[in-house]
């Protein structure tokens, strides 16, 4: 296991979607978030809530390639296509950790300017829990 013991940059960072990895990544982000259920009484003097369901979303960044397997599926997932998996390795594939999950492929954008590449920019959410695993 090689985690990191200290900060580092994402300049090795991988995402999959299933077993291929997606080409041209420039960025990504997972959120989390838990809801809360209130459980709060008559008497009590403060609110008070226990957690309820969790769910993750994020957003990937990337340089449109019209070749990648990966950027293919992405499209196709955006048509309304099934969930697919997904795997993120902020530091890369062999040190820090491994995010995955299902996830369905909310949007896809793709923009094209006269001054630069053509970019996409891809939002997921997660449908069941995130894993996280130590590399």
């Amino acid at each position: 296991m090689a985690t990191n013991s200290a900060s580092y940059d994402g300049q090795a960072g991988v995402l999959k979607i299933g077993s291929n990895a997606v080409a041209e990544v420039r960025s990504f982000t997972i959120d989390q978030e838990t809801a809360t259920v209130e459980k709060t009484k008559m008497g009590d003097t403060s609110r008070s809530y226990l957690p309820s369901l969790a769910q993750f979303s994020g957003t990937m960044s990337v340089f449109h390639r019209d070749d990648d397997t990966a950027h293919n599926a992405i499209f196709a997932a955006a048509q309304g296509g099934d969930p697919v998996t997904i795997e993120l390795f902020p530091s890369g594939e062999t040190t820090g950790i491994k995010l995955n999950g299902t996830v369905l492929i909310t949007g896809d954008s793709i923009s094209s300017n006269f001054d630069s590449m053509v970019e996409r920019e891809i939002s997921f959410q997660g449908s069941g829990g995130l894993t996280k695993t130590n590399l």
